[in-house]
């Protein structure tokens, strides 16, 4: 168990903005992307706000509503239940929660997404990344920088689809199944709709990424946020899934602690 003193540091920190909190996650509302699946596969509801009372007869001093979504809308979790091949490794609510909260870098690919929307990561980027910035973490996350957020307003941008399907920036089959069986990563998160690349449905295996990461008993987060205020490696995450009981996934909250200056806190 840390001391007390780490505990009162770390929050002395957070209030003295000696320590910066950045909100990794997108607004969740009826505009939010959603991915469109094919058939015969059951359609992804997008999130709904259904009012039940707003200080009137229904309520004279509350407001609330009633929430409609899908498990995977919004900035969400794959739990490894969520795919056939990590089935045997629990829902959402299994997740343990030292896992919630754990060390994240940030492979930055943003040049080469705007010059080929499919941009798919290789493990000779990451081996690269590894010999200018030192090993991927042991136990934490790797954080996929593409510049997609900025896409992040528009179903149809974000998207990015024709005739052939979404074009969308992603991880290689052999990337995935490296990231899952030769790396100690918990997990990967990344800006687009899907942890896979829009095209993926075309790999062997399809989604190699919910294929042998969430096969491998790992994570996936989509739809982040202000990943280009994140250092390249020193930042610390934090994941709030709900526990919902047989949940193949959650819309989650994501911060990131990061060492950095501000205003204090009153």
């Amino acid at each position: 168990m840390p001391p007390l003193s780490t505990i009162e540091d770390l929050a002395a920190g957070i209030a003295k903005r000696d320590i910066r909190i950045v909100d990794l996650t997108a607004r969740l509302s009826t505009a939010t992307p959603v991915l469109p699946l094919p058939e015969p596969m059951a359609p992804i509801p997008p999130f709904r706000l259904i009012e039940l009372a707003r200080y009137d007869e229904r309520g004279e001093t509350s407001y609330q509503n009633e929430i409609q979504t899908g498990e995977h809308v919004g900035t969400h979790i794959d739990a490894p239940c969520h795919w056939i091949t990590g089935r045997g490794h629990g829902d959402v609510a299994d997740i343990p929660v030292e896992r919630m909260i754990a060390p994240a870098v940030v492979v930055d690919q943003n040049a080469e997404v705007q010059s080929d929307p499919d941009y798919l990561l290789e493990v000779d980027d990451l081996l690269s990344w590894q010999e200018n910035n030192g090993p991927l973490p042991k136990g934490g996350w790797l954080l996929y920088r593409t510049g997609w957020a900025k896409r992040s307003n528009s179903q149809d941008d974000f998207l990015n689809a024709d005739e052939d399907g979404p074009h969308t920036p992603g991880i290689s089959t052999e990337c995935a199944r490296w990231l899952a069986e030769e790396c100690e990563v918990i997990g990967v998160g990344v800006e687009t709709v899907g942890t896979d690349a829009g095209q993926a449905f075309r790999f062997d295996p399809p989604f190699p990424v919910h294929s042998y990461l969430l096969g491998a008993g790992k994570y996936g987060i989509t739809q982040l946020q202000n990943l280009a205020e994140l250092p390249t490696r020193g930042a610390m995450l934090v994941v709030t899934p709900l526990p919902i009981v047989g949940g193949s996934g959650s819309p989650v909250r994501v911060l990131a602690l990061v060492a950095g200056g501000g205003k204090e806190i009153s």
